[in-house]
C-alpha cells in the first residue's frame, strides 16, 4: 500500500473521492425531489415496462420474489459481510481491514437511511402490485447495501486473493448488484433512478472510505505488527 501515510493526505484523498460521488448523487436527489419532468417520465416508463414483463411471466416473478428475499440488506450483512470480516480478522490477520470494513458498512447503511429521509420519495404506484413495500424509495436500500457489501468484500479480500480469483469475484459481484437492481424494477419496488443512486452511493462511499483507509496503520503493540495489512497474503 505504499507505507503509512499522513492523516491530512489520507483525509484529503477521501474527501476528493467523496466529492466526486456526492456531486452527481446530489444532482440526482435534487431532480427527484423537484419532480424533474424528463427523469420522472423515464422512471415511470421503466417501472411500467418492467412490471408488465413480471406480470406476464410467472417464472420470472417467482425468481424475482426469491431474489428480493436473499438480497435483503440484513441478509447480506449477516450472511456475507460480517462473517467475512470475522474470517479476515481471525484467519488472515487483516485486522485493520476488518475494522475498516465493519465501519464502512455501518456508515453506508446510516447514510442511505438519512438520504431516504431527506428526499422522502414515495414508492412506485403500479397496477396489481405484487407486494407491499414500506418506507421511502430513494435511494434503493437493496441496491445501496448490496453495492456496499460487494465493494467492501472485493477490497477486504484483495490481499489474500490471486489475480484470477479477484477477476472472478469482481465478475460475480458486478452480476449480483446488477441482478439486484433489475429485481427492484421487476418487483415494482423502486424506480430506475432509485437503484442508480443506490449503486452510486454504495460503491462511491466504499471507495471514498477505502481511499481514506489506505496508508493507515495502528500503533504497533507487542502482539501485533505495524501495517499488518501491507503484508502480502495468499489463500491456500
Amino acid at each position: 500500500m505504499g507505507g503509512v501515510q499522513s492523516r491530512p493526505r489520507r483525509l484529503a484523498r477521501a474527501v476528493a473521492y467523496a466529492v466526486v460521488v456526492a456531486v452527481p448523487l446530489g444532482v440526482l436527489a435534487y431532480l427527484v425531489r423537484s419532480n424533474f419532468g424528463p427523469l420522472i417520465d423515464l422512471d415511470q416508463d421503466a417501472i411500467v415496462a418492467a412490471t408488465d414483463v413480471t406480470r406476464s411471466h410467472a417464472g420470472l416473478r417467482s425468481v424475482a420474489e426469491a431474489w428480493e428475499l436473499i438480497s435483503q440488506p440484513w441478509v447480506m450483512y449477516a450472511v456475507v459481510g460480517l462473517p467475512l470480516c470475522l474470517l479476515a480478522w481471525l484467519r488472515w490477520n487483516l485486522r485493520t481491514r476488518a475494522m475498516w470494513a465493519v465501519a464502512t458498512m455501518a456508515t453506508g447503511w446510516l447514510v442511505a437511511v438519512g438520504l431516504k429521509l431527506a428526499v422522502q420519495r414515495a414508492r412506485p404506484v403500479i397496477e396489481e402490485p405484487f407486494t407491499t413495500h414500506a418506507g421511502y424509495s430513494f435511494p434503493s436500500g437493496h441496491a445501496t447495501n448490496n453495492a456496499i457489501v460487494v465493494t467492501v468484500v472485493l477490497l477486504l479480500l484483495r490481499p489474500v486473493l490471486g489475480d484470477m480469483a479477484r477477476r472472478v469475484l469482481l465478475g460475480v459481484g458486478v452480476a449480483w448488484v446488477l441482478i439486484t437492481c433489475a429485481d427492484r424494477l421487476f418487483m415494482g419496488a423502486h424506480f430506475l433512478s432509485d437503484v442508480t443512486a443506490g449503486v452510486l452511493l454504495g460503491c462511491g462511499l466504499t471507495v471514498a472510505s477505502y481511499a481514506g483507509y489506505l496508508g493507515w496503520s495502528p500503533p504497533a503493540t507487542p502482539t501485533t505488527k505495524e501495517s499488518d495489512d501491507d503484508v502480502p497474503h495468499q489463500v491456500g
